[in-house]
């Protein structure tokens, strides 16, 4: 009797452990859990188990990629953690449907959220087999554990996400069950195929038709859809780029199942276990900036993404949703203007170059960046950097700019200008001039210099701001920006995005302020700038432009953000005086091209340690420098290589120049040709002064 009783539990046990095994899908699944230490938990310990789990399922929202476009749509950059693109399942192709299906769970739509009929036959084939030769979890099941997998954080989730035991298989069943409720059949095999993972990194059935293929999930043929249903049950193994044979394999089981379901004719699958897998289609979606056209241009327009607070609350949460959110970031960047401007960095440097180039191309009015190009190559290797020598420090590529010299000299023209000084007012600019302990007024009260004797380099003499900004005379402006005071040049600077691009502080009000100080950009020179162009109007720099999330709505961002900073009088007097460097005679004489409005200043720092030329015409604005970019400058211009060739006399006209007039050549064609407005006659003065008193023989303007 005893015997008796004990074989009767031992059966009773057995029953309860198919029962819960059949109803987990635990056999199915190949669980080797002991039959005796499974059966001795109990009938109340699993009911336990299945009564405290939810009766809701809770998806994420799908993770999906984010595009980059530039101004005319096309694509800049792909970002994401998942190569996803969700589509309906209208969108699908019936025949992918119809493999799927058949090859995963082909009593889908005939069962509710288990398949019992399903579950059994696998679990006897397993077990007559000694290992898992077919599954027994329904679709709906595998959604669930998929979604599971895709809403783990951490490491620990993932484990619990998938560990191996009859919990978690009873867990999916109860998720299963609410699933089934909520969701009609159509609405899970959707959300299904646009969960799998199909391998190479591609999720979702219409980012791995367009991977594999060159195709979309509509267009999808039956060989095409075979492949693609069986990749999912193993992502890795049945990658067809990974093993060809075996992914070939996989792909015919699927077209006889099929076959054997009466999915489809002998006719059609003869055909398709005919048909080669093409590995010459497959096209990888390539991921982040690093792999754009234009990644430098991309990483700063992702900083600018990432500081915007509306994308999350930190810079992680920011960056999470940049690459899983669907968002459509569109962009500044004119892809004409960007080409003319990367054929002037290609016929005016090399790569082995030991001297940068970098230019920015910035839209008056607007603060459009339409272009920024650099001639070291984006990467790790040899003559390739990771910095952008286009902006400022604060971003994290940034390389934090150059001293820019006489470019500042525009500012002191604006200040003169705005205190009432006319165009015609004359200084008596000496080659040399003793300015030592002379007092120069600053915001905060005086400063000097005990020790500066400064030169020209070019003209000197009896001149009137006009021709001492054709010349770039400094000793002309020296004594002018005494005269108007530092403080006025330091805050139309600081109005015009003017401010220390190594420190992110404003610009220091120094004696040799008007020469040049601090580190500036290319991007903060030619949208400062540009600010003269729009008569005035200081705009922001601005390179993203609008972002979408994956729903259409737009994400709040900072948009346009100018203002008048100038009176438009006197941006008109800066226009005027700046298009007499663009002149016969003028230091950008040589760079004039065509019969537009233009106007430009040169720059060439104390010891040629970089040179610069900055010019606009009324509709679009650039900076160019070429420079030693080995901080802090403790090497001279002279010996470095530009274009492959020594160069011997570094200047903003001759070195910078050519490559701001080829990059402004290419990028103005098919813009209006507009002109500047005319300042006052008040603030003109006298429109034919007098040739300069004491100009220097053989001198060249070229500084």
């Amino acid at each position: 009797m005893r015997a008796d009783r004990g074989g009767r539990r031992w059966a009773r046990s057995m029953i309860m452990f198919i029962v819960v095994s059949v109803l987990s899908g635990a056999l199915a699944a190949g669980l080797a859990v002991p039959f005796a230490g499974f059966a001795g938990r109990g009938t109340a310990s699993v009911a336990d188990t299945v009564q405290s789990l939810p009766k809701e399922f809770q998806s994420n929202p799908l993770a999906v990629r984010s595009r980059i476009l530039a101004a005319d749509s096309s694509l800049i950059a792909t970002l994401y953690e998942q190569n996803r693109l969700p589509v309906k399942l209208t969108q699908v192709a019936p025949i992918m449907r119809k493999a799927m299906v058949a090859i995963e769970d082909s009593r889908f739509y005939e069962h509710g959220a288990l398949d019992l009929k399903g579950t059994l036959r696998a679990m006897l084939r397993n077990q007559s087999g000694g290992s898992v030769q077919q599954g027994g979890s329904s679709i709906t099941q595998q959604y669930v554990k998929m979604s599971l997998v895709e809403k783990a954080r951490t490491a620990e989730q993932r484990a619990k996400a998938t560990e191996v035991s009859y919990e978690r298989k009873l867990a999916e069943l109860r998720y299963a069950i609410a699933v089934e409720r909520e969701l009609s059949k159509n609405e899970i095999l959707e959300r299904y195929l646009n969960l799998a993972n199909f391998g190479a990194g591609t999720y979702g059935v219409q980012a791995a038709a367009q991977h594999y293929f060159r195709t979309s999930a509509a267009e999808l043929t039956l060989p095409q859809a075979a492949l693609l249903a069986g990749i999912v049950k193993n992502p890795t193994g049945y990658n067809p780029v990974n093993n060809l044979s075996r992914g070939t394999a996989r792909r015919n089981v699927v077209i006889k199942r099929m076959l054997e379901l009466g999915v489809i004719t002998v006719a059609q699958a003869n055909q398709a276990l005919r048909t080669p897998i093409d590995l010459a289609k497959v096209e990888p979606v390539p991921n982040g900036c690093a792999n754009s056209r234009y990644p430098f241009f991309c990483e700063y327009a992702v900083s600018k993404l990432l500081a915007n607070p509306a994308l999350g609350a930190t810079v992680k949460e920011r960056d999470h949703y940049l690459k899983t959110g669907g968002l459509l970031i569109r962009t500044s960047l004119d892809p004409k203007m960007q080409a003319a401007a990367q054929a002037s960095i290609a016929k005016h440097t090399k790569p082995r170059d030991t001297a940068v180039a970098a230019i920015t191309v910035v839209e008056p009015g607007t603060g459009l960046v339409k272009a920024m190009v650099q001639s070291k190559p984006y990467g790790n290797g040899r003559y390739h950097t990771n910095y952008n020598y286009n902006v400022e420090k604060s971003y994290a590529g940034g390389y934090g700019g150059f001293q820019n010299g006489s470019t500042m000299k525009a500012f002191t023209i604006a200040a003169a200008l705005s205190k009432g000084i006319p165009m015609d007012y004359r200084i008596n600019s000496p080659e040399q001039i003793d300015l030592r302990n002379q007092r120069f007024r600053t915001c905060s009260g005086w400063t000097r210099d005990p020790t500066y004797q400064p030169k020209n380099s070019t003209h000197s003499g009896d001149l009137t701001m006009v021709e001492a900004a054709r010349y770039s005379t400094n000793t002309y402006f020296l004594q002018l920006s005494q005269r108007t005071g530092l403080c006025s040049i330091a805050r139309i600077a600081s109005h015009l995005g003017m401010y220390d691009a190594q420190s992110i502080k404003p610009l220091d009000q120094v004696v040799s302020m008007t020469l040049g100080v601090g580190y500036v950009t290319p991007l903060m020179l030619s949208n400062a700038y540009a600010t003269f162009a729009a008569r005035g109007k200081y705009c922001k720099p601005l390179v993203v432009t609008s972002v979408r999330d994956k729903a259409g709505r737009p994400v709040p961002g900072p948009g346009f953000d100018c203002k008048q900073v100038l009176p438009r009088q006197v941006a008109d007097g800066v226009n005027r005086v700046l298009s007499a460097v663009m002149m016969p005679g003028g230091t950008g004489g040589k760079l004039r091209f065509g019969t537009r409005d233009m106007g430009g200043k040169t720059g060439t720092i104390q010891q040629n340690l970089a040179v610069w030329f900055a010019g606009y015409t009324p509709n679009l604005a650039a900076a160019a420098v070429v420079a030693d970019a080995s901080l802090p400058y403790t090497n001279l211009m002279y010996g470095h290589t530009l274009n492959g060739r020594d160069i011997a006399d570094p200047t903003g006209s001759g070195t910078a120049g050519p490559l701001w007039e080829t990059a402004m050549q290419g990028a103005v064609r098919g813009l209006p040709n507009a002109r500047f407005v005319a300042p006052p006659r008040k603030m003109i003065g006298d429109p034919n002064p007098k040739p300069p008193a004491s100009d220097k023989p053989g001198t060249k303007p070229n500084r």
